[in-house]
């Protein structure tokens, strides 16, 4: 999850449930949750790689952001999408820095805390992560169910949010809701690969004009910039910090705790409390400059 991956949600969200593939309205708001099966994984690589319907924002030196209003029926909340064309590192690399928690609190400035709490499946965890917002919004952190798959050199991560008893919302953080999150890594060749971000992400507020703009012009490009560095160097730094655990790989390396999904809920965005900060004005960090996920 990314500090920038949602738009503004002035009207309530209709919450949607993960079956099948596709999220369907929600009738109740204690909903059992499913990992997502191969069908949710295809649906997610076709809007990944669906150009109708969306709006171009950015468009420079290998990437691109895109936004997609939101219809007139369904959640109103932005999809966010971003793109970058990566030359100098494969994707299984980059498939590694997307998991690698530790490596994650190294290079993302953004993170405040960010731990899988417990494992699910083989390929589906439980995580917890807080991030920093653009000052002088409240921070905010998100409960998500985490799956991965592998398919003919794609690799998939996709999330949504779930409710845990051992963690509600925090006094001191906005919870946020992935309504679908996630990335996808195209290999383009042995040492090449594209990496798309997509998130729908409601967070729980009526936000100022300047939050999208700044979230599509500035964040993501910084962000997708910061993480191709981090990808570069992450061969050297795994070398250093146990190289061969990779338990999104390997699972019989996984230490979590196991837990029934019977355990998790949908989170309904409708549940959550929205915070009015549409009238809040942008400020600038101690050094004088607009202040940003890394602030």
């Amino acid at each position: 999850m990314w500090p920038w991956g949602a738009g503004p949600s002035p009207a309530p969200v209709v919450s949607r449930v993960h079956t099948a593939g596709a999220f369907t309205a929600a009738p109740s708001p204690m909903e059992p949750v499913q990992v997502p099966d191969a069908d949710a994984f295809r649906a997610f690589q076709d809007q990944c790689e669906a150009e109708r319907g969306w709006q171009s924002s950015y468009s420079r030196e290998g990437i691109g952001v895109w936004v997609q209003p939101p219809p007139p029926a369904g959640p109103a909340v932005h999809k966010v999408k971003c793109r970058i064309d990566i030359q100098d590192v494969p994707a299984e690399t980059v498939y590694d820095v997307l998991h690698d928690i530790e490596y994650r609190r190294k290079w993302d400035l953004s993170v405040i805390d960010t731990h899988d709490i417990a494992q699910l499946t083989d390929n589906a965890d439980v995580g917890y992560y807080a991030w920093k917002c653009p000052k002088p919004l409240k921070n905010r952190d998100v409960v998500t169910l985490r799956s991965w798959q592998v398919v003919d050199k794609s690799y998939m991560i996709i999330n949504f949010s779930v409710k845990h008893l051992q963690y509600p919302p925090r006094k001191d953080l906005v919870r946020a809701v992935s309504i679908l999150a996630g990335y996808l890594v195209q290999s383009t060749g042995p040492n090449s690969c594209t990496l798309t971000y997509l998130a729908q992400v409601d967070l729980k507020g009526s936000l100022p004009k300047w939050v999208v703009n700044k979230a599509s012009q500035y964040l993501a490009p910084r962000m997708l910039k910061k993480m191709h560095k981090a990808c570069l160097k992450y061969p050297s730094w795994k070398q250093q910090h146990n190289a061969s655990m990779k338990p999104w790989l390997y699972p019989k390396q996984n230490k979590l705790p196991t837990m029934p999904l019977s355990e998790l809920a949908l989170q309904h965005a409708a549940s959550l409390e929205n915070i009015d900060e549409s009238s809040l004005s942008e400020v600038k960090d101690e050094r004088g400059e607009h202040s940003g996920s890394e602030n």
